[in-house]
């Protein structure tokens, strides 16, 4: 019997980011693919119908990402994924909530917001959902699944006047990853951190539809091969301190964080105290205005406070000076 099990969908990011954190770690689990033949065994232990869902030997069965990997970190120490260098390991921490909650944006973006990427997206899902024994109604069922995606689109902040800073922010962080990952193997040196799990998760997903793959193949092949590898990594040496980082690793900060996910995260969070429906930020002199997210809210939460207990450490805090990221960690910032 398999110590765990995940039942996930390889149309789905989250899924991807925990089945490459199991195998990585090297543990025995079952992947249990999502679909009508599998749903009423996936109910009885959901709480959301929402992907992942890891059922444990010893811990109740968990549906966020973020936190099952944080669980099997604990359970399963080595091969770790926590970068010795303290300063790195916060930054991680700040690239996996980027990932998780800014990525997913660009990435549902691409795959629902134009075609013909959404078409072939949803015959993946279709196939996904009827294990591959389609409906006769084909047409009809994939029409539906557009409908349905299509319509979640503004719940993740996905609108009009959103629509060029999402694609203008992926493209820049795809080629900024790209120079860093020319000369390192993963984000923080020769073993991947939670980081490279959760933003493979997201670009692994871009390199199924065809408008963003173009792109990457095109202009981030560094990134391209990176994403096939994270689907089975194995640590390649240790990880590497800050100092031997910098070069490459602060502009995907300065240029791209400190840009969009930072502003965004902080006004997100400021809309979610206020109790107000909807926030607003100016991200590089364009407004970005969604539906304020609980969850990503909380998310945010718990990444100041990593970067707070860490306030004495001199390295990290010259790095987000440096990155003009230091003001979304300062304490009364949205406490």
């Amino acid at each position: 019997m398999p110590e765990y099990r995940l039942f996930g969908a390889e149309t789905s990011p989250y899924s991807m980011k925990v089945r490459s954190f199991l195998k990585y770690k090297g543990v025995d689990f079952e992947w249990i693919g999502k679909s009508s033949a599998t749903e009423k065994e996936f109910q009885s232990f959901a709480k959301v119908p929402t992907l992942p869902l890891l059922v444990s030997p010893n811990r109740s069965p968990n549906q966020d990402s973020t936190d099952i990997l944080s669980c099997v970190e604990n359970d399963h120490a080595e091969p770790s994924c926590v970068p010795d260098d303290p300063a790195c390991a916060v930054l991680a921490l700040i690239l996996e909530d980027y990932g998780d909650e800014w990525l997913n944006k660009a990435m549902f973006r691409e795959r629902w917001g134009q075609k013909p990427d959404r078409d072939a997206a949803a015959d993946r899902t279709m196939e996904q959902l009827f294990s591959g024994d389609l409906p006769r109604a084909k047409k009809k069922t994939r029409d539906q699944i557009i409908k349905r995606m299509r319509d979640r689109l503004p719940m993740i902040g996905i609108e009009r006047k959103t629509d060029k800073t999402l694609k203008t922010s992926f493209e820049r962080f795809a080629t900024l990853l790209n120079t860093h990952l020319e000369t390192n193997m993963f984000l923080f040196g020769g073993r991947p951190s939670v980081a490279d799990f959760a933003i493979a998760g997201q670009l692994s997903q871009m390199l199924q539809d065809e408008t963003p793959a173009q792109f990457l193949r095109d202009s981030a092949p560094f990134v391209t091969a990176w994403c096939e590898f994270m689907d089975a990594p194995k640590a390649d040496g240790d990880f590497k301190p800050l100092a031997e980082l910098e070069a490459t690793l602060l502009p995907i900060f300065r240029d791209e964080l400190a840009q969009t996910y930072l502003p965004w995260a902080q006004a997100n969070l400021e809309a979610n105290y206020a109790k107000n429906d909807r926030m607003s930020v100016k991200l590089e002199k364009k407004e970005f205005e969604q539906v304020t997210q609980r969850y990503a809210a909380t998310s945010f939460k718990s990444v100041q406070k990593a970067v707070r207990r860490l306030s004495d450490n001199e390295a990290l805090a010259k790095f987000l000076s440096d990155a003009g990221a230091a003001t979304y960690f300062e304490k009364g910032n949205a406490n």
